[in-house]
C-alpha cells in the first residue's frame, strides 16, 4: 500500500505547532509561578502571553486542517481511480 507522504511545508507546520503548544506550556508555568509568588504584573504579563499564544495557533491549526482535509481527499480520489483500474482489469 502506498503511503502519503508529507511535503516540507506541512512538516514545517508541525514543527510550529510543536513550538507553539511548548510555548503554551511555558505559560502555564510562569503563571504557577507568578501564583505562588503572589505576583500579580507577572500573572497579567504571563496570561497575556498565554493568550497571544493560542491566537498564533489557532489560524495554523486551522491551516494543517485544510491541507489534511485536501490529501485526504487527493487521496481518495485516486484510491477510487485505482480500484476502477483494477476492476476494468
Amino acid at each position: 500500500m502506498k503511503e502519503i507522504q508529507e511535503n516540507p511545508k506541512e512538516q514545517e507546520s508541525k514543527q510550529q505547532l510543536v513550538g507553539w503548544i511548548l510555548f503554551v506550556l511555558c505559560a502555564f508555568f510562569f503563571i504557577a509561578s507568578s501564583l505562588k509568588n503572589r505576583d500579580t504584573l507577572t500573572f497579567i504579563g504571563s496570561v497575556l502571553f498565554l493568550i497571544s499564544c493560542i491566537v498564533f495557533i489557532i489560524p495554523l491549526a486551522r491551516k494543517m486542517k485544510n491541507s489534511e482535509d485536501r490529501n485526504n481527499k487527493s487521496y481518495n480520489k485516486a484510491n477510487a481511480a485505482d480500484t476502477k483500474s483494477r476492476a476494468a482489469d
